[in-house]
């Protein structure tokens, strides 16, 4: 069996394709599977998309993905399955999809894990929405053999246009990457700190939480809240401390958090989220804060693996909780730890993933 698999950025980059799909090669190619890849976007194109200005390398770099994906179609007659995460292309209509899956007759396994037929930019103008063709989303579900969701709101969607769909979580390896054997934390009674990690493109969520930090940061001189992200964030907190984010030292600026949280607004793309960052928390045994948005209620049970806080005065006192009770924590982590492991790990969703392509 051949598959190629089209995703929008280059290998090892895009935290939505190393979870979802990546790190279930080697588990393809062990069962006799073949794996190609081919990204939108190269490596040099992928750093010049997010970098201020240089509008004439972002033109050429979007004009160079489409003709890579106009080449690979040569290619496309060779493969039994064709898996696009998320979108052939960024903006325009479905065509390659409709080439493949209409024209081609190819068997696509069409893979997302966000509201994108939604938009997470309320001032989004009316050529944004033209240029970006959110709509695609319906037509692609349609045109495709399964479609794989990442929770149940983005299942709940495709079935509207697709009776083949499969919940495929975001899944954490637990036992050759979030494994706390391999990353072990250094206690350190000076100092607490309450982390996030997350893309440029989430850093305004933390905007809500601030009010809860700025009060616990003068009530607890020996605090810290720590970010990381491939951007810095500009925020009113004095006791900030930010790392930029990078593939080799991830684990290790992880295991830094002694209260790993995920503030959202409750509203139609966070209900498309995936709960990955605290699927990251809980596979290190670091204790989970959330919003009790989307998935984020099938992950938490509340007081056991983690706490689901809606308004500031429950998170700051959950917080509280968390930095009275050291035992507690270390029990609310491990506890963290066992749900990712039965049902957010590799292990246990190998054969789920496999499934797409039979």
């Amino acid at each position: 069996m051949k598959i190629l698999f089209l995703v929008p950025y280059p290998l090892g980059e895009a935290p939505s394709q190393r979870f979802r799909f990546e790190q279930y090669f080697k588990i393809l190619s062990n069962r006799g599977i073949s794996c190609s890849t081919q990204s939108f976007l190269n490596s040099q194109n992928w750093q010049n998309m997010y970098r201020n200005g240089n509008l004439f390398k972002k033109i050429s770099a979007v004009i160079s993905g489409f003709l890579r994906r106009f080449y690979v179609l040569l290619e496309v007659p060779g493969y039994d399955f064709v898996f696009i995460h998320r979108e052939a292309a960024p903006i325009g209509p479905p065509l390659i999809e409709w080439l493949i899956g209409k024209v081609m007759r190819k068997k696509i396994i069409y893979d997302f894990d966000d509201a994108i037929w939604a938009s997470d930019n309320g001032k989004e103008g009316t050529l944004e929405k033209i240029i970006r063709w959110r709509r695609k989303v319906k037509n692609i579900c349609k045109w495709s053999y399964k479609v794989s969701c990442g929770n149940e709101y983005l299942c709940h969607y495709a079935r509207q246009f697709n009776s083949n769909v499969i919940l495929n979580p975001t899944t954490i390896d637990t036992q050759h990457l979030h494994n706390p054997v391999l990353h072990k934390k250094e206690e350190n009674l000076q100092k607490l700190v309450i982390g996030w990690t997350g893309s440029h493109s989430t850093l305004k969520y933390l905007n809500s939480i601030v009010p809860v930090i700025q009060s616990l940061e003068k009530k607890y001189p020996h605090l810290r809240f720590l970010v990381i992200a491939n951007k810095k964030p500009e925020l009113d907190i004095c006791s900030l401390w930010f790392k930029p984010w990078s593939v080799a030292s991830e684990m290790e600026d992880l295991t830094e958090i002694d209260i790993g949280i995920m503030p959202l607004p409750d509203d139609e793309w966070s209900k498309g989220k995936c709960g990955f960052k605290l699927l990251q928390y809980m596979a290190l045994n670091i204790p989970a804060i959330a919003a009790p948005v989307g998935v984020n209620t099938k992950i938490i049970k509340q007081g056991e693996n983690g706490f689901l806080c809606s308004s500031v005065e429950e998170w700051t006192s959950s917080i509280e909780h968390l930095i009275h009770h050291h035992e507690l924590r270390l029990t609310m982590g491990q506890a963290g730890r066992s749900s990712v492991e039965k049902n957010y790990s590799v292990s246990s969703n190998s054969e789920n993933f496999v499934s797409l392509f039979i």
